[in-house]
């Protein structure tokens, strides 16, 4: 699976737990950790875990591998590491603490829509 199309289908995923300013990051000329950063937030721990396994069941639905997911225990911020694309699921009050849209400030947001089944 292509990496943008990937990241598309995290983001899918994202949306369909209620995970709220889901932002897609083209890391392709800034670093070389991930060809896309998705960031979104939940409202509350167990949001946070829902949307987390959430992208890790649709990627293993469509064979990719989840090289890593940290921070499940707290979900205060859990990476869900899928090679080309790397998912940062925040509560709300790490994103606005962490900030990682300005860390990395010289990505550019990827437009993308979410298709509505139904």
């Amino acid at each position: 699976m292509e990496s943008k199309a990937l990241a598309e289908l995290a983001a899918k995923a994202c949306d369909d737990k209620r995970a709220t300013d889901i932002i897609l990051l083209d890391m392709k000329d800034v670093s070389l950790i991930a060809d896309y950063f998705l960031i979104c937030e939940g409202s509350n721990e167990r949001q946070v875990q829902a949307i987390a396994e959430e992208i890790k069941h649709q990627a293993e639905a469509n064979e990719v591998f989840v090289r890593r997911l940290e921070g499940y225990e707290q979900s205060r911020w859990i990476l869900v590491d899928l090679g080309d694309v790397v998912c940062h699921v925040f509560h709300k009050e790490e994103r606005a603490y962490y900030n990682l849209e300005r860390l990395w400030g010289d990505a550019p947001i990827v437009e993308f829509t979410i298709d509505q089944e139904g």
